[in-house]
């Protein structure tokens, strides 16, 4: 990890917990002075915010720690992890809204108005979250991040959470106060949503699923790119941690020296390398003339089997024969 990578993600860490802290006061402040469900519940889901973003905080540490003997490939691999944590936090917060509104409506015991305070509070919670959400988005995939990216969708979820909580507030000035408990009801389903979201994208990277079709094609494409790489089988990529490792077989003439198999091998796991989701990459290199080349469905739905075989094509009009049956 670079040392750029590494400021960037602790400074996101860090601008998500000092809003939330500050989103904690604002509502908490506002929830004491009028005993609003709705803004009660924004309140809460702010203050499960803040422990999670602790918990952020104190995994990216962890996952921005350079290499060592024990991790030689880093400590990215820790980042699901932080994210399974900020999850729980998430759906606990869910859980909590959830009771506090059923209950209330249950007992009666609602009816009480925000006023302009809970008005503004809720305003500037958008806001605020909106900002957080595009920042954290933006580099969460610049930086592959699945901790920042998670984040992101928290936040972005807690935009739509602070307009329900709007409408229960207006609800209750303008006559209708079931809607206060409603609205934090709609608050706790939204919180339940962010938890869903944040633990299927990230169980993917724990199982080692495979990248998505598009980065799967740009690897194939990047390996058949190599003028005397004249096909690519048993191409494999999946996720080690939120990174990509991929391993594929080459086919190659088998005539070469041993050095110049070498620079082809190299050249390709440099191409396939440079790709910012990728952390590692092993190629095997076949003799064309052993007849190992398989049939890979795969393959050549991801970049069609004229893309697949076309070097194996322009090789042989330059040499002017014909290659034989595989």
């Amino acid at each position: 990890m670079s040392d750029d990578r590494r400021r960037t993600v602790r400074r996101v860490g860090l601008i998500i917990l000092a809003v939330n802290l500050a989103l904690v006061l604002a509502k908490g402040g506002v929830w004491g002075l009028t005993g609003s469900l709705a803004i009660g519940s924004e309140a809460v889901n702010s203050l499960a915010d803040s422990v999670y973003s602790l918990v952020i905080v104190a995994g990216l540490y962890l996952t921005t720690q350079p290499p060592d003997f024990e991790h030689p490939h880093g400590h990215e691999r820790i980042e699901p992890f932080v994210s399974l944590f900020v999850a729980v936090g998430v759906f606990a917060a869910g859980g909590a809204v959830l009771w506090n509104a059923t209950t209330s409506v249950l007992n009666g015991t609602y009816g009480v108005e925000a006023g302009t305070a809970g008005v503004l509070v809720l305003l500037g919670t958008a806001g605020a979250k909106y900002g957080l959400y595009r920042y954290c988005l933006r580099v969460g995939e610049e930086r592959h991040s699945p901790a920042v990216v998670a984040a992101a969708l928290d936040n972005r979820n807690d935009i739509l959470t602070a307009g329900a909580a709007l409408v229960g507030v207006l609800g209750a000035s303008f006559g209708a106060p079931v809607l206060d408990p409603v609205a934090a009801g709609v608050v706790s389903l939204g919180i339940f949503y962010t938890g869903y979201e944040i633990v299927r994208d990230n169980v993917n990277y724990l199982v080692g699923a495979a990248p998505p079709e598009e980065l799967r094609r740009e690897i194939l494409e990047r390996a058949l790119e190599h003028p005397q790489v004249r096909g690519a089988h048993d191409v494999v990529a999946h996720y080690v941690g939120p990174e990509v490792d991929v391993s594929l077989h080459i086919e190659v003439e088998g005539d070469m020296t041993l050095f110049e198999a070498h620079d082809i091998e190299s050249a390709v796991v440099e191409s396939i390398r440079a790709m910012p989701e990728v952390d590692d990459v092993f190629v095997h290199v076949d003799p064309k003339e052993l007849g190992e080349w398989k049939e890979d469905a795969q393959a050549d739905r991801l970049v069609g089997t004229a893309i697949a075989r076309g070097n194996d094509e322009r090789v042989s009009s330059e040499t002017g024969g014909s290659d034989g049956e595989r």
